[in-house]
């Protein structure tokens, strides 16, 4: 009992803290705003304010992330995953989609070249210059323009108005998504669309740009930046949730993100709340550290993003490529 309500107590924190966050940045952007309108020397503090706001709509994702692992109110199917959609409201994900597409992530995250694993382009025509500059465009596309946040609204496009027998020919992470998951996901994004569409109301169209229009396409940005930096080139196989690598703890990001960086960790023991992860932390076994660990910080593992996908001939697409490592339990 005494446990149960410490996490309580960390996780009403955690909520109330990130409420008011939001609610001082959205305030000083707008409050930026009006002063700009008047003297337009006002205009270089709201870079920084807007980043900010991104940055704390992504730390709304990872909220979302501990309840898509029910670890918001565990024991408690309900409450956990309706904290964690009030959370996502601003970022307009249903947490029963977050949570089916996770799930399949966990479970077969950099499988082989053609399943989970989205620094790999399988081609099904020979690798021409042509042919790699086209795939290496989607990839920065993807990454460095906002691209991969389109595609996971496209993603849930398909969870809330295709067939679950049509959706399983795009991936296999839709499997098992029926008629009852679609109706409670339709719940959430109507929620969500209606609480985009209060703030507009109580605060005015002209405010509303600043509390979430703009922080909104920013997020969109960070998070495709950031969606693939734990698992960029790191080693494709059958041995799952070693095809991961962990990044520095940072006082600052750390704090921020939750302790989203000890992904290795959070891969290795996915029900570990978010605020045990750096003392319960976890190594690779080392043919995977070897191979994964080629970075800490995040700032490099943005930049290697650089260097393109693995674009792969499906004829090529072989089960034991160069990237996989053999590990035995």
């Amino acid at each position: 009992m005494p446990a149960a309500r410490s996490h309580a107590v960390i996780t009403a924190r955690l909520l109330i803290e990130t409420v008011a966050l939001l609610v001082a940045t959205a305030w000083a952007a707008i409050a930026i705003a009006g002063a700009t309108t008047a003297d337009a020397r006002w205009w270089w503090l709201y870079p920084p304010v807007l980043l900010l706001q991104a940055l704390l709509f992504q730390r709304l994702y990872i909220i979302g992330h501990e309840a898509s692992h029910r670890k918001l109110v565990p024991g408690d199917a309900l409450r956990n995953d309706l904290l964690g959609q009030l959370m996502m409201l601003p970022i307009l994900i249903p947490v029963r989609i977050y949570r089916q597409v996770h799930m399949f992530h966990h479970g077969f995250n950099r499988r082989d070249h053609h399943t989970s694993a989205l620094d790999v382009f399988v081609s099904p025509w020979p690798l021409t210059p042509l042919v790699r500059a086209y795939y290496t465009l989607l990839w920065y596309l993807g990454v460095f323009a906002g691209g991969y946040f389109l595609h996971s609204v496209a993603s849930v496009i398909i969870f809330l108005f295709v067939p679950t027998r049509h959706a399983e020919r795009v991936s296999p992470a839709f499997k098992r998504w029926g008629d009852r998951d679609r109706a409670v996901a339709w719940a959430q994004q109507l929620a969500c669309f209606a609480f985009v569409i209060g703030l507009g109301l109580v605060l005015g169209w002209d405010a509303w740009r600043f509390a979430w229009l703009y922080p909104f396409l920013a997020f969109a940005w960070v998070w495709s930046l950031l969606v693939y930096v734990f698992h960029y080139h790191t080693t494709i196989g059958e041995h799952t949730r070693f095809n991961v690598r962990a990044l520095r703890q940072h006082g600052a990001l750390s704090w921020l993100w939750l302790n989203f960086n000890q992904h290795a960790s959070h891969h290795m023991a996915p029900n570990v709340p978010w605020y045990q992860l750096p003392e319960r932390r976890q190594e690779l076994p080392e043919p995977f550290r070897v191979k994964n660990q080629d970075t800490d910080r995040y700032w490099r593992a943005i930049l290697q993003q650089l260097a393109g996908p693995t674009i792969v001939y499906a004829k090529d697409a072989d089960p034991t490529p160069h990237l996989f490592v053999r590990w035995e339990d």
